[in-house]
């Protein structure tokens, strides 16, 4: 009989605060099964985690979840 190993990601908790909440909110991200890059660019935007992170338990894709969420340009904000 064999072992196999496998790799879990590194939970995101911290004895204590969190010190650059950027890489937190992708380490939440990756963990959710955001790919990385999408994560990046996602912790980096004023986008509701929660509510990214909600749809994905539902079974939202990740992508999907982050287009349904992402900040819409505001035509008239220009004006």
């Amino acid at each position: 009989m064999t072992i196999q190993q496998t790799r879990h990601a590194a939970p995101c908790l911290s004895p204590g605060p969190p010190l650059d909440v950027v890489a937190w909110r992708v380490c939440r991200l990756r963990e959710a099964g955001f790919p990385a890059a999408l994560a990046e660019t996602l912790a980096r935007q004023r986008v509701d985690l929660h509510a990214l992170l909600q749809l994905v338990d539902a079974g939202c894709p990740p992508e999907l979840a982050a287009r349904i969420l992402s900040p819409v340009d505001d035509p008239w904000s220009s004006r």
